[in-house]
């Protein structure tokens, strides 16, 4: 009877272990479902009446203060002055433009070589204020001591007009077109210096005690810690600067004659040609809103964030 029992047991775990392989094979032979990914929601589409909304905010104010603006005009031209209204500026316009690089002469130049001139000038001055402004403003905010001694000239010569400038320009360099680019260098690297140093000293001091700590050099804090920092103010005072310059360049060629919007705003007068004068002042906003919203492209191009 005991045999008979451990033959059946034998059976029996025969039978389980059969079963146990038919199992541990048929799970083998059927692959495994592919895990469910849920679907990512679907962002909202913005209503197109929205879009219409958004495009009419950012367009119709500016187009409404260029009509406010040409409808002053027009009525200030119809009260019976000699300011001529839109419409015969608009024509001279048309003449104007048609031909603007033209050269008939060193005194007969079209409006485009008085603008690129001009434009020349303050390239030049402006480059050159940038060259000594920037490394002065960093050695100003960097040292307390030339701080404190550089500080006084400054405060002394920053109020002159630019134009005070000029005579001295003309004095040593005996030529109107140095002696321009000269003011224009004068009135340009005050912005740089005073931003640039007031940058640098609002630096975190943590920034520096770390610096201190790993023992860097002058050249490692300056390119990894101050000019990332002073970047966004180093940019402002050359915006500030290069509206500056595009201001003064006006006035200098005035004074100083030869080729430039300037002096071509002075020449259009002599000819009693106000037409002309007026669309000189329109392209010298035109020109410096352009400058402006470059060196705005140029900080978000170039700020440390994006680096």
């Amino acid at each position: 009877m005991s045999a008979a029992i451990i033959a059946s047991d034998k059976v029996v775990s025969m039978t389980a272990g059969s079963a146990a392989t038919s199992v541990r094979a048929a799970n083998e032979a059927v692959p495994a479902a592919p895990p469910v990914v849920a679907a990512a929601p679907r962002e909202p589409r913005t209503p197109v009446s929205e879009i219409l909304l958004s495009i009419f905010k950012a367009v119709f104010p500016p187009i409404a203060g260029m009509v406010l603006l040409i409808a002053v005009w027009a009525l200030l031209a119809g009260t019976g002055g000699s300011i001529p209204g839109p419409l015969p500026v608009w024509e001279a316009a048309k003449v104007l433009f048609a031909d603007p690089f033209y050269n008939n002469g060193p005194n007969d130049l079209g409006i485009g070589w008085n603008v690129l001139s001009s434009l020349q000038r303050v390239g030049i001055g402006f480059g050159f204020a940038a060259l000594v402004g920037i490394p002065l403003g960093f050695i100003i905010g960097r040292f307390a001591f030339m701080n404190a001694m550089l500080d006084p000239i400054i405060s002394l010569l920053r109020p002159v007009s630019p134009l005070a400038w000029l005579p001295i320009g003309l004095l040593v360099f005996k030529q109107a077109d140095p002696a321009a680019t000269w003011t224009i260098f004068i009135c340009s690297i005050w912005p740089m210096i005073i931003n640039t140093a007031v940058g640098v000293q609002r630096v975190p001091q943590d920034y520096m005690n770390v610096a201190r700590v790993l023992d860097l050099s002058e050249w490692k804090i300056v390119t990894k810690i101050l000019f990332p920092s002073v970047l966004p103010y180093m940019l402002t005072g050359i915006r500030l600067s290069i509206g500056t310059a595009w201001l003064v360049i006006v006035a200098a060629e005035m004074l100083t004659g030869g080729v430039g919007i300037g002096f071509w705003v002075w020449d259009e007068w002599n000819n009693l040609k106000v037409e002309h004068i007026i669309i000189a002042i329109f392209v010298i906003g035109i020109v410096g809103l352009l400058l402006e919203q470059f060196l705005l492209l140029l900080a978000r191009r170039f700020s440390y964030g994006n680096s």
